[in-house]
């Protein structure tokens, strides 16, 4: 059918956050892994591209972020959404108001907003500041990521150098006033010549004014969950017709295994969890990756019951990643850990495994990639912004489940895979 809106993620994880809480409308989503070869064939109401661009170079984000969206509107989109972490990160250079920008060139819009508030996981924004919980978004763990620490909470200050036009501010009192008012507001600042606007959400009743207020907009910008309101206010205008839900899928085999990248203080608790509970674990350490190889990681794997969803994993403590980045340099010690969770992937597919968790936006990337998956179906949600995912690899149907460092409480391991075995 003709795609109602296409969707730009920056890495993988995101893209499936966005692509979880778009199904649960019960309209059709499918998930792009990079943007298709082909021309646009058999498409669904929203295509969700997922780039891996969060920390690339910024001509190189825009130019894949462009071939998406020419991919996108030739599927029939006329409405676009760029999709980034509900934690505003990306590199010093910036890569989020690079995207924008150029998109909205690109699509002759003059103006856009920028919400990545998503209260359901704790993501709210006051008066331009982003807060995780109850922490500015400089004093949460987020001023420790390896690869993009946030060390400033106010998205304009963030916002401004990664951009030529002027930065603006819809602030929550004025979202409480209702659709109208943020319209209006969002009109003053048109007229001022204000492109780029930062809209304040500290609940999702707040997503839902800012959604049907900027609904006509070509581009929506911000966190997957003020577009999740979206699918029914086209439906209301017609523009969608309803549904079936999702195809009911045969079981699949138990043989399971978790990869963490990701070393989120959320993810480190999550870690833990799962080796509480009796699983095997085997922790890569970069230096002795990056001098030694895969090896011993594989040949741990091989002599592993899949059945029990053993984890391996590089999530450690602030100390300990940056004492690698500093013996190999960040890119590299990202990278070592990378290609060797990749590698275990697909070992671990030949060996049978056809359910795997990978927690991180980086390590999503590189699995899903040497898995050679090309487009993700959506089913259940495990917990808010991620569902479990169904694909093909190497020719055998498998579960893929993508996790945002933070996302998911302690268990989220363990009750991704009880997730799966709900009828």
């Amino acid at each position: 059918m003709t795609t109602v809106l296409g969707c730009i993620a920056d890495d993988f994880t995101g893209a499936t956050d966005l692509a979880g809480l778009l199904a649960r409308s019960g309209f059709g989503v499918s998930l792009r892994i990079g943007v298709p070869p082909q021309p646009p064939g058999d498409t669904s109401a929203f295509e969700v591209i997922a780039l891996k661009i969060r920390t690339a170079p910024s001509d190189r984000a825009v130019a894949e972020a462009r071939a998406a969206r020419s991919w996108l509107e030739a599927a029939g989109a006329r409405r676009f959404f760029w999709k980034y972490c509900s934690t505003f990160d990306s590199t010093p250079e910036g890569n989020i108001g690079p995207v924008a920008e150029t998109l909205m060139a690109d699509l002759g819009a003059t103006q856009t907003i920028y919400c990545p508030a998503f209260p359901e996981n704790g993501r709210s924004i006051f008066m331009g500041n982003l807060f995780v919980g109850r922490q500015p978004l400089a004093e949460s763990p987020m001023k420790d990521h390896p690869l993009t620490p946030m060390r400033d909470s106010n998205l304009m200050r963030l916002l401004q150098p990664q951009v030529t036009g002027s930065v603006g501010l819809v602030d929550r009192l004025t979202v409480a006033r209702g659709v109208e008012a943020v319209r209006a507001a969002l009109g003053r600042l048109a007229a001022e010549g204000v492109a780029h606007v930062i809209v304040d959400a500290v609940a999702d009743a707040d997503l839902a004014v800012i959604a049907e207020a900027c609904r006509d907009m070509p581009l929506l910008t911000g966190g997957s969950a003020v577009a999740m309101p979206l699918p029914a206010l086209y439906a209301r205008e017609g523009v969608l017709l309803g549904e079936a839900g999702q195809p009911a899928r045969a079981a699949l085999p138990k043989a399971s295994l978790v990869l963490s990248g990701s070393c989120s203080a959320m993810t480190r608790a999550q870690v833990a969890a799962h080796l509480s509970s009796g699983r095997p674990g085997l922790r890569l350490d970069p230096v002795t990756v990056a001098d030694a190889g895969p090896g011993a990681a594989l040949s741990w794997l091989a002599a592993q019951d899949l059945n029990r969803a053993p984890i391996v994993y590089a999530t450690a403590e602030p100390d300990d990643v940056q004492a690698a980045q500093a013996a190999l340099g960040v890119a590299r010690a990202g990278e070592v850990i990378e290609a060797t969770l990749a590698a275990l992937a697909v070992a671990a597919r030949d060996r049978g495994a056809r359910r795997f968790v990978v927690a991180g936006g980086e390590t999503s990337g590189a699995v899903t990639k040497a898995l050679g998956v090309d487009r993700l179906d959506i089913g259940r949600e495990i917990a808010p912004g991620v569902p479990w995912c169904f694909c093909r690899s190497g020719g055998e149907e498998i579960a893929l489940a993508l996790k945002s460092g933070n996302f998911g409480a302690e268990r989220f391991f363990e009750d991704a895979f009880a997730k799966l075995e709900q009828p």
